[in-house]
C-alpha cells in the first residue's frame, strides 16, 4: 500500500471517529433536556394541584395564614423556573412546606375524612413518585452526558465545540442527606 493510501484510510476513520463523538455528545445533551422536561412537567403538575389542596385545608385551619402564604409564594417562585440547582431548592422546600400542611390536616379529623382531601393527598403523592422517578432519569443522563464530556478523547471534542456540563438535581438540605441515628433501647 502506498502511503497516500494509508494516509487517507486514517483521515477517513478520525473524521468518522469525529463525527461519532459530536453526535454522542448531542444526543445525550438532548437526553439532559429531556429528562428535565420531565421534572418540569413534574413540577408544574405539583404546582397546579397545590391551590385546591390549599383551598380545601383552608376551610379547616384557617389561622394559618403564614404557612398558605409561603407555600404560595414557593408555587409561584416554582412556576417562574430557575436553574436546576434554583429548581431543586425550591422543590425541596414545597416538600417542607407540604408536609407541614399535611401535619396541621392530622390535627382536623374531618378534613382527613374529606373525600376531596384525600383524593388531592392521592394525587399528590403519585407526583412526587413521579418527580422522583423523572429526577433520577434525569441525574443518570446528566452522568452519561458528563462522563462523555470529561473523558478521553471526546474530551478534546466537547471542549471544541463548547460542550458544558450539566447540573445534577440534587437535594439541598444537607441534613436530608444525613443518615438517621437509630438506636434501640433496651428496657431493663
Amino acid at each position: 500500500m502506498s502511503l497516500g493510501v494509508i494516509l487517507l484510510v486514517a483521515i477517513v476513520v478520525i473524521g468518522g471517529y469525529l463525527v461519532y463523538a459530536y453526535n454522542a455528545l448531542v444526543k445525550n445533551k438532548n437526553l439532559v433536556a429531556e429528562g428535565w422536561s420531565g421534572i418540569d412537567v413534574q413540577l408544574r403538575r405539583r404546582a397546579d394541584l397545590i391551590p385546591n389542596l390549599v383551598e380545601t385545608v383552608k376551610g379547616y385551619a384557617a389561622h394559618e395564614d403564614k404557612l398558605f402564604r409561603d407555600i404560595a409564594e414557593l408555587r409561584a417562585k416554582s412556576i417562574s423556573g430557575g436553574s436546576v440547582s434554583e429548581q431543586s431548592q425550591v422543590s425541596q422546600a414545597m416538600t417542607g412546606m407540604l408536609g407541614r400542611l399535611f401535619a396541621i390536616a392530622e390535627a382536623y379529623p374531618e378534613l382527613k375524612a374529606d373525600a376531596n382531601f384525600r383524593d388531592l393527598q392521592d394525587k399528590l403523592s403519585g407526583i412526587e413518585d413521579e418527580i422522583q422517578l423523572s429526577r433520577r432519569y434525569y441525574n443518570g443522563a446528566v452522568r452519561n452526558f458528563n462522563t462523555m464530556i470529561e473523558s478521553f478523547p471526546t474530551n478534546f471534542i466537547s471542549g471544541f465545540f463548547q460542550f458544558t456540563k450539566a447540573e445534577f438535581f440534587e437535594i439541598g438540605d444537607q441534613a436530608a442527606r444525613q443518615v438517621p441515628k437509630v438506636e434501640f433501647n433496651k428496657a431493663s
